[in-house]
Order: structure tokens, then C-alpha cells, then sequence
């Protein structure tokens, strides 16, 4: 029987790094995102670059009638996904009570309710069969309050914990649960939260999406918990221990001003 990597946000950044890194390992794959024009294209490339099986499905996971068709036609096919890779996540920059509220609960729609959905469907699954593997894609951001980003940064302390609390829990059924932690990344993250970051640019924090995606496929192979690409971006993680909380939110606080002026 064929196995499969399901990966949401599949279109772009770490999301399309990671089907490239993991094709090149053989594996077979399943991509899920909002644009369907970009997954054939990324399918059919990624298909005769590295033989190997490329399966796609448009949807838009912060719809919650869209994401139960998703789960009901997987259900349906009886596809064997071994490996979940929940990537799919926007933000929003600016206080929050200026923001759109629609935005908003997009965010939590997708950054929240659909991993929740997802990890439970698909887990319980390979909870039965006693194997299989997710990958929850959070951020630095879910160490520490992020004024300026509050939903964002609240949403990656979301999947953070909880991707923690999950592997506990599935660790005696035979499932290996692992968070992502990446810092800034080059994709196209900022301009969808219409944020203005050309200070990031030529920071040595800023990474590659192919950099981390290497990174990460090579901890998902050791089963690492929680998985913080580059040293810089674990001090990062680190630093908001050491500090007190008044102090960590306003430096917070102050980087989101400085580096994520909307636009």
C-alpha cells in the first residue's frame, strides 16, 4: 500500500519547501491549498523531477464546510497518510482592535481550529493503525506575548502546547508528534499580513525556506519534539525565560513596531 505526506500550505514558503525536500526522499505526496492552478504546476514538477506520486486537493481550511469535504473525500479513499504536515497559517499585523474582525477569525480558523481538526481526524486514524507521524508548524512567536500581532503570536502558543500535550498523549499509540518553531522566513508570509519588514532583510535571522525545510526533515527522522531551526532563532525561544513578563512584552512590543509596520 502506497504511503503519503499530506501537507497544508503546500503552495509557497516552508509549505512548498518541505513537499520538495520530502520528494526528494521518495516520498509519495498529498498537497492541499487554496490555489489549484499552483498545485498542478507543483505536482507535475515535483512528479518528474523525483518519480514519485503527487496528489493535490484546492481548499481553503479556514472553511470549515470546505476542510469537512477535504476529510470526508481522504476518508473516502482510503489514502494511507503516514506523515501530516500541518503548515497552513496567515497573520495579521497592527493592534488588534483595529483590525478587521473577518481577518481575524480567519486566523484562528485556520492557524487554530483547522490543525486542531486536522491532528484529530488524521490522528485518530494512525492512532488505530498504531504508526504515523505529524508535523505542526508554529513559530518563535508562540514563546512569548507579541503586541502589535497579538492573535498571530497567540495562535503559535496554540499549536506550540498543544502539538507538546498531543505527542504525550499518542506516544503509546505508536504516533510521533513534533512542532516547528522557525523564525523570520523568506516567503511570502510578510506581505500577506501586509507588513512592511525591509529591516529584516539583511538580518542574519532571516532564513531560507529550503534552509529550514532541510533542517526539519532531517529532525522529523530523529523524532525531535520541538524542532527551532538555527542557534539564533533558539535563543530567541530561549530569552523570554530569563526575563520578566512586563519586560518581555514590551520588547515584543517594540520589534513588531519596528520590524512589521503594516504597509
Amino acid at each position: 500500500m502506497s504511503r503519503y505526506a499530506l501537507i497544508t500550505g503546500a503552495s509557497s514558503g516552508i509549505g512548498l519547501a518541505l513537499a520538495e525536500a520530502l520528494a526528494r526522499r521518495g516520498r509519495n505526496l498529498i498537497l492541499v491549498a487554496r490555489q489549484r492552478d499552483a498545485l498542478e504546476s507543483i505536482a507535475c514538477e515535483l512528479t518528474q523531477r523525483f518519480s514519485v506520486e503527487v496528489l493535490f486537493r484546492a481548499c481553503d481550511l479556514s472553511q470549515p464546510l470546505r476542510l469537512s469535504g477535504l476529510l470526508h473525500e481522504l476518508e473516502e479513499s482510503a489514502l494511507h497518510i503516514d506523515l501530516l504536515v500541518n503548515n497552513a497559517g496567515i497573520g495579521t499585523a497592527g493592534a488588534y482592535v483595529t483590525q478587521d474582525w473577518a481577518c481575524e477569525r480567519q486566523l484562528i480558523e485556520l492557524n487554530v481550529l483547522a490543525l486542531a481538526r486536522l491532528c484529530h481526524a488524521i490522528g485518530t486514524v494512525m492512532a488505530g493503525q498504531g504508526s504515523g507521524q505529524i508535523l505542526n508548524v508554529a513559530s518563535v512567536a508562540g514563546f512569548q506575548p507579541g503586541p502589535g500581532m497579538s492573535n498571530y503570536y497567540a495562535s503559535k502558543a496554540y499549536v506550540l502546547h498543544f502539538s507538546e500535550g498531543l505527542r504525550e498523549e499518542l506516544k503509546a499509540y505508536g504516533v510521533g508528534v513534533s512542532v516547528l518553531c522557525p523564525g523570520p522566513t523568506r516567503s511570502g508570509f510578510f506581505r500577506r499580513a501586509n507588513m512592511d519588514v525591509n529591516a529584516l532583510q539583511g538580518s542574519k535571522l532571516m532564513m531560507s525556506a529550503e534552509e529550514v525545510a532541510l533542517i526539519t526533515v532531517r529532525a522529523l527522522a530523529k523524532n525531535r519534539a520541538i524542532i527551532i531551526p538555527g542557534w539564533r532563532n533558539r535563543l530567541l525561544a530561549f530569552c523570554p525565560r530569563l526575563a520578566p513578563r512586563w519586560l518581555v512584552r514590551r520588547i515584543s512590543a517594540r520589534l513588531n513596531r519596528h520590524f512589521g509596520k503594516p504597509v
